[in-house]
């Protein structure tokens, strides 16, 4: 299966496919042992490809939703108005970029979605702060890595979930409170140098324009509608029906599609917005097929020994590499393929599963900054429109990744005695 992955790279072929190439091979080596039969191959590969069928209808309606808020000028409205009140306020107007980097991620499970979505407006604001290019690139890499990681949708935390049937519940402020310690230490680390200084009148004049009947109130009712959803039936669990995320984000667009000051075409945002989500969706697609094939053959049993047998103090310091670089290679099927064998050691060791899942979710976002996927680190360069070296880019992000990769770790660890915050949560 390395071998698979390794030529179809070689043949600059995308990660997709490489993967899928892995998961056939691998079904294919395996047959000759009969594990998986010939005549079932086919089978595991069609199931397999249905594992993550919820997260990927999350996925799907949670960005349709945030580009129908984008197009209605929703996002530029917002970053107009937080310049225009807090531009002489630094840790305000700092902190408020930061929370308008995560809610994209955040709601979605993909950072790269907060980039798309409302990276170049936010990139825009951070020059008009002073902020070099190449920090901005640094702060929406960092931020809108742990966008993915927050809660309410962490598409890592829910594929270790249905991996080792734990239920995705509890990961509010395991998940929540890190992700916003992080991301406020990323923000002032990064972008607390003023490198230049403007007036706000000349900022505000080049700042995009936004439809004049545009309010907050436009801007705040899909989010409203959609967190009250989220809370009703949580304050009355036997009166209101649990409706799901994927139809919670439907309502808020449609909400969203209500209130917006010009008309849309649902049609064509939708189409234009699936076909930006196709990499991620068929990642999503072929890690499951990965996972399925991997446990046909045993794969997945041979990588659980090595990770059970590896000394435990070894493991808490190889996974500040293995982790972001599994990321790096396979995106999400590192989750797949090394979180949930982890996860089910630690667990049966006496760590708690849902504080170490939350606390590998903070590792993985960093691996989307290296090659050969970069996903998120090229996405920041783009919209930041910085023309420098990447590497260099990535290492000015070394303080904040350092604490991101201590904090998880150390949630790991001392999983046990945090176990309150997942009973707050619940």
């Amino acid at each position: 299966m390395v071998l698979a992955y390794t030529v179809a790279k070689w043949r600059k072929l995308s990660v997709e496919t490489s993967m899928l190439s892995a998961a056939v091979t691998g079904g294919l080596a395996g047959a000759f042992i009969r594990t998986p039969p010939i005549g079932e191959l086919a089978r595991h590969l069609v199931e397999g490809s249905f594992t993550y069928l919820d997260v990927i209808l999350v996925f799907t309606t949670a960005t349709i939703f945030m580009a129908i808020v984008s197009e209605s000028g929703g996002i530029d409205y917002v970053v107009r108005g937080t310049i225009k009140y807090f531009y002489n306020f630094r840790l305000i107007v700092l902190l408020l970029l930061m929370f308008i980097i995560l809610i994209p991620g955040a709601l979605t499970g993909a950072g790269s979605v907060s980039i798309l979505v409302v990276g170049a407006p936010v990139a825009l604001a951070f020059g008009y702060l002073g902020i070099s290019k190449r920090r901005a690139a640094a702060i929406l890499f960092i931020v809108a890595g742990l966008s993915a990681a927050a809660p309410p949708v962490n598409i890592w935390a829910m594929i270790l979930s249905a991996g080792t049937a734990i239920p995705y519940v509890g990961f509010e402020l395991p998940l929540g409170i890190p992700v916003l310690i992080l991301g406020t230490f990323t923000v002032l680390v990064l972008g607390w140098k003023r490198e230049s200084s403007r007036d706000k009148e000349s900022v505000l004049k080049d700042m995009p324009e936004v439809p004049g009947s545009m309010t907050w109130w436009k801007v705040l009712l899909p989010f409203l509608t959609f967190f009250g959803l989220i809370s009703v039936y949580r304050i009355w669990p036997f009166s209101f029906p649990i409706l799901g995320l994927s139809l919670q984000f439907v309502i808020a667009a449609i909400v969203a599609l209500l209130v917006s000051p010009k008309r849309i075409n649902i049609l064509v945002l939708s189409r234009d917005t699936i076909k930006r989500l196709l990499p991620l969706l068929t990642t999503m697609i072929i890690v499951g097929m990965l996972q399925q094939i991997m446990t046909a053959t045993g794969v997945r049993g041979l990588l659980s020994y090595a990770v059970i047998s590896t000394p435990l103090i070894l493991l808490f310091f190889l996974l500040a590499l293995i982790i972001p670089f599994s990321e790096g290679v396979l995106t999400y099927g590192g989750a797949a393929i090394i979180g949930i064998p982890l996860i089910w050691f630690l667990d049966s060791i006496g760590f708690h599963a849902t504080i170490a899942i939350a606390g590998l979710s903070l590792l993985w976002p960093l691996g989307d900054g290296l090659p050969p996927t970069a996903l998120i680190g090229r996405l920041s360069v783009m919209v930041s429109k910085y023309e420098g070296s990447y590497w260099r880019f990535l290492r000015t992000t070394w303080l904040p990744w350092i604490v991101i990769t201590l904090t998880g770790i150390l949630m790991i660890i001392f999983s046990s005695k945090l176990e309150f915050l997942v009973r707050w949560s619940m």
